[in-house]
């Protein structure tokens, strides 16, 4: 504000010398010292040029930073202008500008850079009036799909008809699917499809992900591999390391001239720690055999009030033994269509785990409900135990994942196999403070 009257006063100042300039010159013309006024009229034109050029130079400054401003080109140069107190907070705002304008491009730069090296199919699309563009093609969708990186929806709907087809009928709401997609006129291949829709500044935007199914479970299987081969390297370490280091000692015993009394019971009780290890190694190659060899389900149709009451029956010396009391609340006769000894064997190894859940508790009480919903049956088993801890939530239907100390790592994991190789899923979470393991089925 101060600078500005400056500028307003500086400006003043010339128009005062230009006037008193004139009122001079005429007045050397009026008393007849013609050549005094025609010098001072010379100097009123300098004044008069050099107050043009003044103000010519400020507002060419200004117009040039409001409009570099209001184009978001930032490629000008005021530093040569600095000098000029006029625009100092003009020329701030621009460089201001200009830091925050460098500091979005690095991020889009950094943002851009991390999508195309996403090995996902990413698209964004922006709504403009009634139609939408493409904001964001990565590099993995154009080379994936074969797909050049388009403009409009409407190119993009030449090149994959089947994809567009499907956004257009859900009129780009959410979606969670799988889709079947030809690439390069090959055969089909199996697409997971998850679409969302948000608004940012007013502005509409939609963003859809395409995850190969094959590598989806390349991923998981990868995992599950590592994890499982993490399990058994620790049970082979456990039972190998102990043994070895038995026979060494067993080598140096035999190797004396006599045997004490003490060294016979030592050889004894070497003898009986290497049975113990090789029968818990046994028991972990018969637990992977179990689970490597699972046979496919036998299914035919079965009613399962009557198989629940079975797996009951089967387990009620337990429960009576530990004090638990029991809740079948499975009261309708629903269809459907298993393996029976496999899908009781299920059932069994839950009530196992309640029953081990409930051996601290106060309050014991396991509960078995079922319903159907969206043609699928969903079994419920659920106990009054502390529940599972998070830091183990994601290892549970790992293979040979215990917290038990005689326990073998299998059953849940076994389940698991068993529900999906009748079409199915097992999983667990927390209701009420109870634990609940849920089996879904497809209904018969």
């Amino acid at each position: 504000m101060l600078r500005t009257l400056q500028t307003y006063k500086l400006l003043f100042l010339r128009l005062i010398f230009i006037v008193i300039g004139i009122e001079l010159s005429l007045y050397f013309f009026r008393i007849g010292l013609l050549f005094t006024g025609i010098f001072g009229l010379c100097m009123v034109f300098l004044l008069g040029r050099e107050m043009y050029f003044y103000v010519r130079n400020m507002v060419l400054i200004y117009n040039k930073t409001i409009s570099s401003i209001l184009q978001d080109d930032f490629s000008s140069d005021f530093s040569k202008h600095k000098f000029n107190s006029t625009y100092n907070e003009l020329f701030t705002l621009y460089e201001t500008l200009k830091n925050k304008q460098n500091e979005q491009v690095t991020r889009d730069i950094i943002y851009r850079s991390i999508l195309n090296n996403i090995e996902s199919g990413i698209i964004i699309l922006q709504k403009q009036e009634n139609d939408w563009s493409i904001f964001l093609m990565n590099d993995y969708f154009s080379s994936h799909f074969n797909v050049p990186k388009v403009s409009k929806w409407k190119y993009l709907k030449n090149q994959l008809p089947s994809l567009c087809e499907i956004i257009e009928e859900d009129d780009f709401h959410e979606i969670k699917t799988s889709i079947e997609l030809s690439i390069n006129e090959q055969s089909k291949q199996t697409f997971v499809l998850q679409a969302s829709r948000t608004e940012i500044f007013g502005q509409d935007y939609f963003i859809v992900l395409l995850d190969s199914i094959q590598n989806v479970v390349e991923k998981k299987e990868k995992d599950a591999w590592i994890n499982l081969m993490k399990v058994i390297s620790h049970e082979l370490l456990n039972s190998i390391t102990p043994i070895r280091s038995i026979c060494q000692n067993l080598e140096d015993l035999v190797e004396q001239d006599s045997l004490s009394t003490e060294d016979l019971e030592d050889i004894k009780n070497s003898v009986q720690t290497m049975l113990r290890r090789s029968d818990h190694l046994q028991k972990f190659v018969e637990g992977y055999r179990k689970l490597a060899m699972l046979p496919s389900p036998k299914k035919e149709k079965a009613a399962l009030q009557q198989l629940v009451e079975n797996c009951i029956q089967v387990m009620n010396p337990l429960f009576r033994k530990n004090n638990i009391e029991v809740i079948n609340a499975v009261t309708q006769n629903y269809l459907i269509n298993i393996d029976s000894q496999q899908i009781e064997q299920v059932v069994i190894n839950l009530l196992t785990n309640s029953i081990n859940a409930l051996e601290n508790c106060n309050s014991k009480q396991i509960s078995i409900s079922a319903e159907a919903k969206n043609n699928r049956i969903f079994i419920k088993v659920s106990d009054s135990g502390k529940g599972i801890e998070k830091e183990i939530e994601d290892k549970i239907f790992l293979p040979f994942f215990t917290t038990r100390i005689e326990g073998a790592g299998i059953g849940l994991t076994l389940s698991k196999n068993i529900i999906e190789a009748h079409g199915g899923y097992i999983s667990h979470k927390t209701e009420n403070g109870k634990t609940v393991f849920e089996i879904s089925l497809i209904e018969d």
